[in-house]
């Protein structure tokens, strides 16, 4: 059971102000019988509100897989450039949902924005071993003792341990690299590291769930029920 005024306010297309004007001029609805308060309380998976005779659509979480663009920051809000936020409609953005891991300025791919914070968490906590691959193209060209001191886990030079990581070649200077843990420039870093610093970098899965690639860059859709149970199931 939650608050009227809460449960509203969490569709994003009204604040608590607006519900409590809504609810002050008999426009909304609990089975059918005229709400009293905004702070009564209801069972939003249960009860059927409506707003003007409208049901409400009532989601206790949103997931959102994004195919982001380059250009675009990884954050919420900033006060000077634009976020992958500013591609969602004001109904999403009032929700609260935040990206799942950032992906650099200039990095593309798959990125993961929800409200589910216990699911957040074990995406990216390493001890859940969910594993992050990337495509990288570097200036350079990639070899097998490349490979082999990325499974081995690298130093970098700042003394950053970085756990065992995987780094499949594909052509001389492209490659996948799998990590299990999402340190702040890392497939960068690493691949600097080895002196292949990183030209083109896309993040193609996180876990199970994979980037969409009938989605152009900067669109993005809900996650399917069977997307949603494979990563739930993957981090339990």
């Amino acid at each position: 059971m939650e608050r009227l005024d809460k449960i509203l306010a969490a569709t994003g297309r009204w604040s608590r102000r607006e519900v409590k004007e809504l609810v002050r001029q008999g426009r909304v609805t609990v089975d059918g019988h005229l709400a009293a308060m905004p702070e009564e309380k209801a069972d939003p998976a249960v009860c059927r509100i409506c707003v003007d005779g409208e049901p409400v659509n009532w989601e206790r979480f949103v997931y959102i897989m994004m195919h982001k663009p380059a250009g675009l920051l990884s954050a919420t809000e900033d006060s000077r450039q634009k976020t992958v936020l500013d591609l969602l409609p004001t109904e999403l953005r009032k929700r609260g949902l935040a990206p799942v891991g950032r992906l650099d300025k200039d990095t593309e791919g798959l990125l993961l924005l929800t409200d589910d914070g216990d699911l957040t968490h074990r995406l990216l906590s390493p001890k859940y071993h969910v594993d992050k691959v990337y495509f990288a193209r570097v200036d350079g060209e990639l070899t097998a003792a490349d490979t082999a001191a990325f499974a081995a886990g690298l130093t970098l030079g700042d003394g950053l341990v970085c756990r065992p990581a995987g780094l499949e070649i594909l052509t001389g200077d492209t490659c996948l690299v799998t990590l299990q843990e999402g340190k702040f420039h890392q497939v960068k870093r690493m691949l600097a590291s080895r002196g292949k610093p990183v030209v083109y970098l896309k993040r193609l899965s996180m876990g199970s769930l994979h980037l969409d690639e009938n989605l152009e860059k900067g669109q993005y859709r809900r996650l399917t029920e069977e997307e949603l149970h494979a990563l739930r199931n993957g981090t339990a």
